[in-house]
């Protein structure tokens, strides 16, 4: 849980080291190495069936300007992959205190690197672009409710775990979560707002900015093709579409909220009628 409380901060420790690690190689501070190439990223986090998060990502070396710039000659895979390998093993957080010990968060030994080859090239095409894409949609549609077994929302009481049809590792591993959001020095981590991600926090798909479009350029052009699919241009192009009014009238109980209602009016109706009989004995 802590390991996935702390994987996105984990990350970004990873991406520091490697600018750091590159310039190195290179000959060059940090600083310069911005007028020579930039590190561009994306990538997906997925949920190990032991619960953990690990890390899928594409990551390329361009030259100052990104991908519209053609990167330096010393900005080689192999340069680039050994830059990987030592930032994620000096990549390291010390995490909270927790009965007398303090937690070391580090990468594992699994660190796994390949070359993406373009269909453009010549050469060894194992690995396309078009390969990875796939490779990194799939990771995308992953979950921790389909991989652990765990939960798709959040939880407002743990009481909620009773009914519910899931593996009794994923119930271990929310359980320990709900439990550790309680400590006072575990508050920041707000783990019991994220027990049904088993602690993680992060989102399931980031990227640097210049790696490619924007997620606003995106949605702006989903926006044009529904206006144009609408056939409602309206004056210079700029139309509102308005579908329909809706109002909130509310919402009911959940089935583990009902549950946990229906269970705690028995035990009242319980105890009032122990209550009667012991007031009707008590005046005989």
């Amino acid at each position: 849980m802590l390991w996935n409380a702390h994987a996105g901060h984990l990350w970004r420790r990873f991406t520091i080291h490697l600018r750091r690690e590159i310039a190195k190689r290179a000959g060059l501070t940090q600083r310069a190495l911005a007028d020579h190439a930039r590190v561009s990223f994306a990538k997906v986090a997925e949920f190990q069936k032991r619960g953990a998060v690990h890390f899928h990502a594409v990551i390329r070396l361009d030259g100052p300007h990104g991908g519209s710039t053609t990167p330096p000659s010393w900005a080689t895979a192999e340069l680039l992959t050994d830059a990987i390998h030592t930032a994620a093993q000096r990549t390291h957080i010390t995490g909270p205190t927790i009965d007398s010990r303090t937690h070391t968060l580090t990468f594992g030994r699994q660190t796994d690197v390949r070359t993406i080859r373009s269909t453009e090239f010549d050469g060894d095409t194992e690995l396309t672009d078009q390969a990875v894409a796939g490779y990194i949609a799939k990771y995308a549609t992953k979950g921790a409710e389909a991989t652990t077994g765990a939960l798709d929302r959040p939880l407002k009481f743990l009481a909620e775990l009773g009914p519910l049809d899931i593996s009794d590792h994923a119930r271990r591993l929310i359980r320990t979560a709900w439990n550790l959001g309680a400590r006072t020095n575990l508050e920041h981590l707000r783990l019991r707002a994220w027990a049904h991600m088993l602690g993680f926090r992060g989102h399931f798909s980031t990227k640097s900015r210049h790696y490619s479009t924007t997620l606003g350029a995106l949605r702006d052009a989903r926006a044009e093709w529904r206006r144009q699919q609408a056939g409602d241009h309206g004056p210079d192009g700029e139309t509102t579409l308005v579908i329909a009014e809706w109002t909130y009238a509310g919402v009911g109980l959940s089935p583990a909220e009902t549950w946990l209602s229906a269970s705690l009016g028995q035990a009242e109706q319980t105890h009032r009628t122990t209550a009667r009989e012991t007031i009707r004995e008590t005046s005989l």
